[in-house]
């Protein structure tokens, strides 16, 4: 039987998926102004959902239960995760890494036989996500949405194009990240237990992924002709607009070091909030080749995912035992569904500790959990990030979950057909 904290953490947990969905309606009331603007417009910031709950979920322990409850679970809960992102987000969407990343992507899509436009547009949403085997899903997320940003939302106000890109986006990042081991949270969470390395992952889910990223970036730059054919190839706005000087190679190098340093150490969190902090003093020391750190929108990010693990943490009396009467194929779609409501890292965590589970169970427990990944804005840890860079291209400054929803359909579907395929 659930107690009492589990059931009103289930109640908030569902309190606060309802309420991202309803985060264009608060937006609007907060752009009509009135004397509770300011509060609808914290209600409208989807990375502080489920902060906000989490915290209303220990006022109610703290207060019903005790406080020693309150704080003996508040040290149980692994907050490493939303560390980390912060950190990586912080350092990959600094100037040096932005511009390294976008003089890539330009040299890559000058091979393809495309025109210049879609060949860019093409390579940033297939060649980044992919990267995210290597630097990690929130740093390619950070990457992508930021050369989207500058380089097409801005400049375009086609909201449909934007939807289906973020779509495409979300589920191209949740996949490209299965190549390794390490780089995807709903697979690292696993790796060790169920005894899973790269040349594993490589070989089980990565071609598929990577045929899915690109299959969904193809038809994604095909059905965008005319979209993006607004949007002439420049190099990212601020950047532009600011004038500043070159940033010198030596600078990107130093910029690569401190991002791989915090890749390496994903998992130490004293370590990488110990560079994160040098970094911080080296991107000061040398402010004219930096543009403003984003500090805030990775601050507001770690939150999200912070509430997110404080109130997921509560779900394994329910979760846990539906994922393990299920059998492989209703796995999947089971999976694929239940990641859209909840975090896809804690899904294939708490399937790991289902015993006496199959090969091909424990494939389609973590193909379904990426597949997913891209329905929604807590699917995937690295999913609010590129939500908190992107959102204030869209009307009224909000992003619609259903829109976002419908848009990812497509691409989610293309790779499910993908992980189906005769293992």
């Amino acid at each position: 039987m659930p107690t009492t904290m589990e059931i009103v953490a289930t109640v908030l947990f569902a309190t606060a998926i309802i309420h991202t969905f309803s985060v264009p309606v608060f937006a609007r009331l907060a752009n009509k102004g009135g004397p509770h603007a300011g509060l609808w417009h914290m209600l409208s910031e989807v990375e502080a959902v489920f902060g906000v709950w989490a915290f209303i979920l220990m006022v109610f322990i703290t207060v019903f239960i005790g406080v020693d409850k309150a704080i003996e679970y508040m040290d149980s809960r692994n907050f490493t995760e939303p560390a980390f992102v912060f950190a990586i987000m912080v350092v990959a969407a600094s100037r040096p890494i932005l511009e390294m990343v976008s003089k890539l992507v330009k040299l890559i899509a000058a091979i393809l036989p495309l025109r210049n436009e879609y060949a860019m547009f093409f390579v940033t949403m297939s060649v980044v996500p992919l990267f995210g085997s290597l630097i990690t899903e929130p740093a390619a997320m950070t990457l992508a949405a930021l050369l989207l940003r500058d380089q097409y939302f801005k400049r375009s106000g086609r909201a449909g194009f934007k939807y289906l890109t973020l779509g495409v986006l979300f589920v191209n990042i949740s996949i490209g990240g299965v190549l390794t081991s390490y780089a995807a949270p709903p697979v690292l969470m696993v790796a060790q237990t169920f005894n899973w390395d790269t040349a594993f992952m490589a070989s089980t889910f990565g071609w598929r992924a990577a045929v899915a990223v690109i299959i969904n970036a193809a038809l994604l730059t095909f059905i965008s002709r005319a979209a993006l054919a607004e949007a002439p190839e420049s190099i990212p706005q601020e950047t532009q607009t600011k004038k500043r000087l070159d940033v010198p190679v030596t600078v990107m190098m130093i910029h690569l070091v401190f991002l791989l340093g915090i890749v390496l150490s994903a998992h130490h969190t004293a370590i990488f909030l110990g560079m994160l902090m040098m970094f911080v003093g080296y991107a000061t020391a040398y402010n004219k080749y930096q543009n403003p750190l984003m500090i805030r929108e990775g601050l507001m990010v770690g939150f999200f995912l912070a509430g997110l693990v404080v109130l997921g943490g509560l779900q394994k009396w329910w979760l846990q035992d539906l994922l393990g009467g299920m059998s492989p194929m209703a796995l999947f779609v089971g999976s694929t569904a239940l990641t859209a409501i909840t975090d896809n890292a804690a899904l294939t965590y708490l399937g790991s500790l289902v015993e006496g589970t199959s090969d091909v169970w424990r494939y389609m427990l973590v193909a379904g959990a990426v597949t997913g990944g891209g329905l929604t804005v807590i699917a995937n840890a690295p999913n609010p990030a590129g939500f908190s860079i992107l959102k204030g291209t869209f009307p009224d400054g909000a992003i619609s979950p259903l829109r976002l929803l419908l848009s990812a359909a497509v691409p989610t579907l293309i790779a499910a057909v993908m992980f189906l395929l005769p293992v």
